[in-house]
Formats: C-alpha cells, sequence, structure tokens
C-alpha cells in the first residue's frame, strides 16, 4: 500500500521504467487493484541497508542508488528537482519568523545554494527522490532493492544529498560528528563521480528544508539535529 501523501502514478512509472534495476520489480504495470496499491516483487521488510554497519551500509546504499540514475522515459511527466525545490523553498521562507529566527541565515545560505546549484545542472536523469538507508531492502533476485519512490528528474548529487546525512541522530552524538560528515561528503562523491561542492550544497538545502519541516509539525528535537548538521557543511 502506498502512503497516501505519496504519488503512486509517478512511482508506478519509475519503477516500470527501472524495469528492477536497482529497485523493486513491478509486477503488474496497470493500476487495476486501485491507484493506491503497487504489486511489488517479494522483499524483507526486516532486513534493510539501514541494519548494516555504518561503513558497509553507506557502501552498499550508494551502489543501489547508482544503478536507479538513467534517462528518464520519452516524454515523461515528473516533477523537475527545481520544481520540488521551488516549493520547499516557498515553504522554508514562510517558516521563518524573521530575522531574529536562530534558523534565518541557514535558510538565507540554502536558498543562495539553490539558486547556484540550479543555474547550471551537470545532468536530468530519472532520481529516486527520496533514498536513504532503511529504502533499501534485502531481496532473492538481487541482494538490495529500492523501494518507496518519489521519483524526480534532475542531477544525481541532489539524489545522493540525503544518503549523507543518514543516522543523523548517531552523527550529532559523535564527538567527532562534523569531521565525520565532510569525510561522508567526500567519500560518496568520489566513489559516485559526482562534484563534492555540488553534493555539499545540496545537502545543506536538504537538511534545511527537512528541519524546518519537522519543525512545522512540532518534531523539535528531528528539527535541531537537521540544523546543527547542516552547520557542519
Amino acid at each position: 500500500l502506498i502512503p497516501p501523501r505519496s504519488r503512486p502514478a509517478s512511482e508506478r512509472v519509475a519503477l516500470a521504467h527501472w524495469h528492477g534495476l536497482g529497485a523493486a520489480q513491478l509486477l503488474e504495470t496497470e493500476p487495476s487493484a486501485g491507484e493506491g496499491v503497487l504489486l511489488l516483487e517479494r522483499l524483507n521488510p526486516d532486513v534493510s541497508v539501514r541494519t548494516l554497519p555504518e561503513a558497509k551500509a553507506l557502501l552498499e546504499g550508494a551502489a543501489t542508488l547508482r544503478r536507479l540514475w538513467v534517462e528518464p522515459p520519452a516524454g515523461h511527466v515528473f516533477e523537475t528537482v527545481e520544481e520540488r525545490t521551488g516549493r520547499q523553498a516557498e515553504a522554508m521562507r514562510a517558516s521563518v519568523a524573521g530575522p531574529d529566527d536562530e534558523a534565518a541565515g541557514l535558510v538565507d545560505t540554502a536558498l543562495g545554494l539553490r539558486a547556484d546549484l540550479l543555474a547550471d545542472p551537470p545532468e536530468r536523469l530519472l532520481l529516486h527522490g527520496t533514498f536513504r538507508q532503511s529504502k533499501v531492502l534485502g531481496g532473492e533476485r538481487m541482494p538490495w532493492l529500492a523501494v518507496g519512490p518519489d521519483p524526480v528528474v534532475g542531477e544525481c548529487a541532489f539524489d545522493l544529498a540525503r544518503l549523507v546525512r543518514d543516522r543523523v541522530e548517531d552523527l550529532i552524538a559523535m564527538p567527532s560528528g562534523a569531521a565525520t560528515t565532510r569525510r561522508r561528503v567526500k567519500r560518496l562523491a568520489e566513489s559516485l563521480e559526482v562534484d563534492r561542492e555540488r553534493l555539499r550544497g545540496w545537502t545543506v538545502f536538504r537538511a534545511v528544508e527537512s528541519g524546518l519541516r519537522a519543525r512545522r509539525v512540532g518534531r523539535d528535537r528531528d528539527a535541531d539535529w537537521l540544523l546543527e548538521f547542516a552547520t557542519w557543511l
């Protein structure tokens, strides 16, 4: 069953286009069971990449994500990174109470980075959109397969940025959390041949956006973690 706030039509098209390469195989291409239902190959919901040690989880997550980065289908109607982050940027501005809001400076930085990144994107590929370790499950056909995409078309660094902050609670608890985060950016950028500065920029934007969204719904601890994480970069 697809969560109520997701986009089942886009998810269905993306899964069909990937055809099981890096993602769960869609077994039924027509929505005969209803718009909110997808029939997928059997995976193990209790075994995700998140259950692996941190270094191994990053390696397996990155390898899975790389397989998903393909040219979008001809005539696609997927949302673009510019469109999605444009809506998010409006919500971010509205979330800041004023210049005295402690998040105001971070928002200005994040929005400035977004503008610079969108000025000259290096590629326009089909992306997972909400990739993280918990969305990579153990399978029989392949060891690891991605599920639950919110597909978007844009540059790879946008997709990879979410993986940088996985297990943010562990990073916050580390005395070396900031240094570990910067090493993650470097290691992931090099392993997936993504520009490091573009990955850093999108990581900041996505962390600030998620932090403000968490704050809006009363998840103050998550908001604090994410906004602190953003300051490290």
